[in-house]
């Protein structure tokens, strides 16, 4: 935990350093823009302690907005002037190119402006993965499924783009709607004062959920709360039999009493499809080892931005997508919303619709 705190000071030291180089400005106008950037940077320990809960809610949204898409700003110039950096030391970058230039600081923010606008752009878009379908004898007649998870709904995720979602699903006119957790994004408030649980109420099908670590951080009895008024039927360390399929939801790993897997399916009834809900993909070989036929997760991100997701594909077994062990399938989801600023870069936000078929 220290050294996620420690390599973003640094980082920001080192970005500050370079731009203060750069910059063909005097002293004044220099400290001020330092001021700005470390100001910035700031502003992501407020939300993530949630400060933002005690501020007007117009201030409290851009606060959220600007400190968690400052982190990764951060990390992309920092990605620009280590380049930099490097191409001094093979010269291939003139040192003058990095000292008092106002066309390498005009190249680098004409750069920043074009990849945030594109990765802003490419989140709005939302794509829809089509599964192949799934064959089972289990299955007596063909079950359309929507699958989603990490809504991520709050400061930034804000209603009016809620609704465009449950546009998107109702489109599908799907049996079910499962979502794999972290519906919630941290804060109950602004869930609460824009009622989004009547957006919820608007699925023409029904709805299961497992829970996910954001929902832990928001408090797992307001998240109950809200899965209630939402008409969310929460799955957490249980199942249920709709046709013919069962839904397992298997509870957060944040909750380290959680049931294990094999005693959860105890309870379910394998004579039916059975479809897991897990939201974080760790230990995927134990879905294989109860021999269920189809878990579904989120979690990943698939690391939001490029190069994280580099990371993710190291950490996870399955860090996105489809992937197969034994008998069973998996499907590891990159989100239907996102976590912090609103930028896909090298990722796509998605949903996916799968079909089982006799």
């Amino acid at each position: 935990m220290l050294v996620l705190l420690i390599l973003p000071i640094l980082a920001l030291v080192y970005v500050c350093w370079h731009v203060w180089c750069l910059l063909p400005l005097g002293w004044v106008w220099k400290t001020l823009l330092m001021g700005c950037m470390t100001g910035t940077f700031l502003l992501l320990p407020v939300s993530i302690m949630r400060f933002t809960d005690r501020m007007p809610m117009p201030l409290a949204i851009w606060v959220y907005e600007v400190g968690t898409s400052g982190i990764i700003v951060l990390l992309y110039l920092f990605m620009v002037f280590a380049l930099l950096d490097l191409g001094r030391l093979v010269h291939l970058v003139p040192k003058d190119f990095l000292y008092n230039n106002v066309w390498t600081a005009g190249g680098i923010l004409l750069l920043m402006l074009c990849l945030f606008v594109y990765g802003n752009i490419n989140y709005q878009h939302k794509q829809c993965v089509d599964l192949q379908p799934v064959n089972n004898e289990k299955i007596s007649k063909p079950v359309k499924l929507v699958l989603m998870s990490d809504l991520h709904i709050g400061y930034h995720n804000r209603r009016n783009e809620l609704r465009r979602w449950v546009d998107m699903v109702n489109a599908e006119n799907p049996d079910l709607v499962l979502i794999a957790g972290d519906i919630i994004d941290g804060s109950m408030r602004p869930l609460m004062e824009e009622r989004m649980s009547e957006e919820f109420r608007r699925l023409k099908a029904p709805i299961y959920a497992c829970m996910g670590n954001h929902e832990y951080y928001a408090g797992v009895s307001l998240a109950q709360q809200f899965y209630r008024d939402a008409g969310i039927c929460l799955l957490q360390d249980s199942c249920v039999v709709t046709g013919d399929l069962c839904i397992i939801g298997r509870d957060d790993r944040t909750n380290r009493h959680r049931a294990s897997l094999g005693k959860l399916m105890k309870q379910a009834d394998r004579t039916k499809y059975c479809i897991l809900l897990e939201h974080q993909p760790y230990h995927l070989e134990q879905a294989e080892h109860e021999k269920i036929d189809f878990q579904f997760s989120g979690h990943t991100h698939y690391g939001q931005v490029w190069p994280i997701s580099f990371f993710t594909k190291k950490l996870y077994e399955c860090a996105y997508g489809s992937y197969q062990r034994g008998d069973t399938r998996y499907y590891v989801s990159s989100g239907m919303g996102i976590w912090g600023g609103k930028y896909r870069i090298g990722t796509h936000s998605e949903y996916i619709v799968a079909i089982i078929e006799p």
